[in-house]
Order: C-alpha cells, then sequence, then structure tokens
C-alpha cells in the first residue's frame, strides 16, 4: 500500500512530521504554540558553536536534534532515542531538514553497558511518546517493549562530547553518580522532579560540579537546568 504523506508542522524554521499515532492533544497544543522544547532550543542556540561535538539524550521528534546540527554541523552530532516508535520519526524529520548525517542509535542510557553482552532494557513505549520511559516495578505489561541498553561512560568514551543534551524522562537519576569526561563544556537536561526525590536533584548537582562545571543562568529555565564549564579566567 502506497504511503499516505503526514502534514508538516513549522516549528519555526523546522519542518516535522508527526504521525496521527503520536499526535495526541498535549503534543499538538505545544507544537502549535510554538512551545515544544522551546527552552532546550533556546538553550541549544546560545551555547553550541560551529565544530562542538554534541550527544542529545532523548531525541524525540528530533526538533532539537535538527537545532543542534545546524549549529554544530550534523557530523559532530550523535542522537539517542530509546523509544522504537520514534526512531524511524526522529530520522524521517533530520533527513527532512537536511540533517541525515546526524548519527542516530537506538537505545535506553544507562551508566554502564557493553554492547557485545546485548543487553537490554525494558522500555514503556508509549504511543503518546512524551510518555516513553524506562519500565519500573510499578509499570504496567501493556506497551513493554525490550530496548538496546546503551552505556553512557562509554558513550562519553568515544564521542567526547562537548555539549549534552538531555530529556530522558526521569532516566537521568541513575547517570550522576560519578564526574563526566573533562571535555564537557555545557549539559543541558529537564529534570523529572516527579519522578525521584529532591536529593537525586542535589546528587545531578553534585556531579556536574566535581566534573568542573557550575550552574548555567543562561540556559536555565523552570525545569530545564543547564550547567557550563568554569574555566581559570572566570
Amino acid at each position: 500500500m502506497k504511503r499516505v504523506p503526514m502534514p508538516l508542522i513549522a516549528l519555526n524554521d523546522v519542518s516535522l512530521e508527526v504521525p496521527d499515532s503520536i499526535a495526541k492533544p498535549g503534543l499538538l497544543k505545544g507544537l502549535s504554540a510554538g512551545t515544544y522544547e522551546e527552552d532546550e532550543a533556546n538553550a541549544a542556540r546560545a551555547r553550541i558553536k560551529p565544530g562542538m561535538r554534541v550527544l542529545e539524550l532523548g531525541a524525540g521528534l528530533g526538533y532539537v536534534s535538527t537545532v543542534c546540527a545546524r549549529l554544530a554541523g550534523a557530523e559532530n552530532v550523535i542522537s539517542v532515542e530509546a523509544n522504537p516508535i520514534m526512531v524511524p520519526i526522529l530520522k524521517a524529520n533530520l533527513a527532512r531538514n537536511g540533517q541525515g548525517a546526524v548519527e542516530v542509535l537506538h537505545g535506553a542510557i544507562v551508566p554502564d553497558a557493553d554492547p557485545s553482552d546485548g543487553e537490554g532494557m525494558l522500555f514503556h513505549a508509549s504511543p503518546a511518546f512524551l510518555g516513553g520511559r524506562l519500565a519500573t516495578e510499578d509499570s504496567a505489561p501493556t506497551n513493554l517493549v525490550d530496548v538496546p541498553a546503551i552505556g553512557l561512560r562509554a558513550l562519553l568514551r568515544k564521542h567526547r562530547p562537548n555539549v549534552v543534551m538531555m530529556d530522558v524522562e526521569g532516566a537521568e537519576a541513575h547517570l550522576f553518580d560519578e564526574p563526566w569526561n573533562s571535555q564537557l563544556r555545557f549539559l543541558v537536561l529537564e529534570l523529572h522532579p516527579d519522578r525521584y526525590a529532591v536529593r537525586t536533584i542535589k546528587t545531578i548537582v553534585d556531579c556536574m560540579s566535581a566534573t568542573g562545571l557550575t550552574y548555567d543562568p543562561a540556559t536555565s529555565r523552570g525545569r530545564v537546568l543547564g550547567f557550563r564549564k568554569v574555566w581559570d579566567r572566570d
């Protein structure tokens, strides 16, 4: 059967195809209002320069991915997405915006994982992709799928990112137990305080401090928390 093209949604200067299967009211409202991932995109524009190596964790539709690729160069960007429903949509939107050279990885980010082990994670692949997240003990069996586990520490060693953009729906609670790589200049992440205790946010802040980064008011707003490298001249 011939595929029927979906209508394109223009968000600023990025064209996004949003299939009916994921076009839920909350998502459409944010897209139509221009507020979908607005803070993350503005943070990227404030900090990413040509040639910077960017690691995006939780790519979704590919809006922030496209913004990052235009700023840094698509060849310098790796975008990771755990939800298998979203991976083909992400790739198509990157290609549609001329950023098909972005490296897309499918998998759930965990602190450590050996790809040769074939380790996997249970993921709740919600059709309302904004609700996709790692499975917990309380997760209903509906829509649970096994996805590859991608070790953050190995990825940091391999890509040596200068910038990390992160929106992993609460999985950040497990990713800040030890300092990150010394090449990191900026980190922007969306917090999910309804999914973990306040002490987890302190752990994130302490980890970034140990990595040599401090609070960045230029990229922080609401639940979006930004960090920047502290240089000797600061």
